[in-house]
């Protein structure tokens, strides 16, 4: 006999993102149990027997959890789909074989390369993205100009950035020049196109961003492009960082 299990883990487990983005489908009423509308987080699902859709599409019982790493190109979209007809991320893991209904793990501006994980693991993806985990992501900048050691100790302690003040953070030089400047940031949170908004309130643009590894995981294997599944390991790894063993 299959357990119940709460409504908003079974459509997570079911890759429908998020536990946040699953629990605000079930309170704006998107959600019916066995043809019933639901709004409560409550509700309970036997995975065996009841039929749960979202928006009238019927929604499978959760199947294989799969979680991918990604080194991404420049160009290709961090989402599901694009209005414009964009590769995305997604659209990769199509062309590698992967059927699962797949959702990226945070997100990677357009020209931002590097680490991104895709997962139909609702509660993973929630716990990596949320900054009251920490997991801690490392990118190597580029930036226009020579940044002097004020700035630098500045973003160490955190700036303010139009309605939000960015958290302490790490910041190791890697090469100074008087054209442009190579360093090694280290972050624990991750608001959309943050580093260069952070470099650009103080008058330098960010001519390449690449993240090399989410908390202790570099994915040295994975060539640009390149994509595969984690390892056992890999993903106890993240799991242990999250607090999900």
């Amino acid at each position: 006999m299959s357990s119940k299990i709460r409504i908003n883990r079974f459509l997570a487990q079911a890759g429908l993102g998020s536990r946040r983005k699953c629990e605000n489908l079930i309170k704006r009423g998107n959600v019916r149990l066995n043809g019933v509308r639901i709004e409560e987080l409550s509700a309970l699902v036997d995975p065996a027997s009841d039929r749960v859709e979202v928006n009238g599409e019927t929604i499978q019982p959760p199947g294989r959890t799969v979680v991918l790493v990604l080194n991404k190109p420049a160009g290709v979209i961090c989402t599901v789909k694009d209005d414009h007809n964009r590769e995305t991320v997604v659209d990769l893991a199509v062309k590698n074989g992967y059927k699962e209904r797949l959702f990226p793990v945070g997100r990677l501006d357009l020209e931002t390369t590097g680490i991104i994980l895709l997962t139909n693991d609702g509660e993973l993806a929630y716990r990596l993205t949320h900054p009251r985990f920490k997991i801690e992501k490392t990118y190597l900048a580029t930036v226009a100009g020579r940044v002097g050691e004020k700035t630098i100790n500045l973003l160490r302690q955190g700036v303010t950035l139009e309605d939000y003040q960015t958290s302490p953070c790490r910041i190791t030089v890697r090469e100074r020049k008087e054209k442009e400047t190579k360093l090694e940031l280290k972050i624990k949170e991750g608001k959309k196109r943050q580093i260069r908004k952070m470099f650009a309130a103080f008058d330098h643009q960010v001519l390449k961003l690449h993240r090399s590894a989410l908390g202790e995981l570099t994915f040295a294997d994975v060539e640009p492009g390149e994509m595969r599944a984690l390892t056992v390991r890999e993903q106890e790894i993240l799991r242990k960082e999250t607090g999900l063993i």
